[in-house]
């Protein structure tokens, strides 16, 4: 049993368990590490508990009072005429890949990659900045696609809508979940049903991993693109793996 995390094995295994419990619970560097470990993909179908919610007029009239009783901004819910209401969404962009946008549209919140040599339609890739966020002010009837389609047009990427998709992160007894929400289903309403806490629900872009890549799905540009990409993080991986074994050997050379 470690003092640290309270890690239990059997007797005969600990030799064979790696880890480092020096640090505190929840130290560690800046990326996604941490979280990574912790989050359980749960599957597209299963509805989540608010999606299995429904509320009457009154209902929803209620629920907007207390939501807005609870946020400390001005990022309101308002209630419609016909019933229905309108109200903002905060997505957070965790995207991996770089994503395409049109050679003459270089925004400055984004990270410049190269652009192909040729071609009709020229494009730019980039990578996303890690931490990006996007305010959304929708309807409750707006859809998780639509959702989509509004951020990649916010940053005027030019890459296929299918190629991502919009999940639903929650955490509940110290565990993380992520549901990636299906084309038809409504944030808005998600958000409200939940309430304003993002620790309760909070929404992420990523890429719409369905197993295996289809390239066939890229064009030729955006895979010349790829090729360049990889091959500059392949050089700087080998390049960080080489100064690590120097200083091993340096360090062995001092010792003798």
């Amino acid at each position: 049993l470690s003092p640290d995390c309270s890690f239990t094995c059997h007797y005969r295994c600990r030799a064979l368990v790696q880890l480092d419990c020096s640090g505190p619970p929840g130290a560690g560097d800046e990326d996604d590490g941490n979280e990574q470990v912790l989050e359980k993909d749960t599957n597209v179908d299963e509805p989540s508990e608010w999606e299995k919610t429904e509320l009457d007029q009154a209902q929803v009239e209620q629920r907007i009072k207390e939501y807005n009783s609870q946020i400390n901004s001005n990022l309101f819910m308002s209630l419609n005429k016909d019933g229905s209401y309108t109200g903002f969404i905060k997505v957070q962009l965790k995207l991996v890949r770089p994503v395409s946008v049109p050679a003459t549209k270089r925004g400055p919140s984004l990270q410049a990659g190269r652009s192909h040599p040729q071609g009709v339609k020229r494009r730019t890739s980039f990578y996303l900045p890690k931490g990006t966020v996007k305010h959304l002010h929708i309807l409750s009837h707006t859809r998780a696609s639509e959702v989509i389609d509004a951020l990649l047009r916010k940053f005027t990427v030019i890459d296929n809508p299918r190629k991502f998709a919009l999940f639903e992160r929650s955490e509940k007894d110290e565990q993380v979940y992520l549901r990636k929400l299906g084309d038809e289903e409504q944030p808005l309403r998600l958000r409200l049903l939940a309430g304003p806490s993002e620790k309760v629900l909070s929404f992420i872009l990523k890429e719409n991993e369905t197993g295996e890549v289809n390239w066939d799905a890229f064009t030729l540009p955006e895979l010349q693109n790829f090729l360049l990409i990889l091959q500059r993080e392949e050089e700087e991986h080998v390049r960080r793996l080489r100064h690590r074994y120097a200083r091993c050997r340096q360090k062995m050379q001092e010792a003798l």
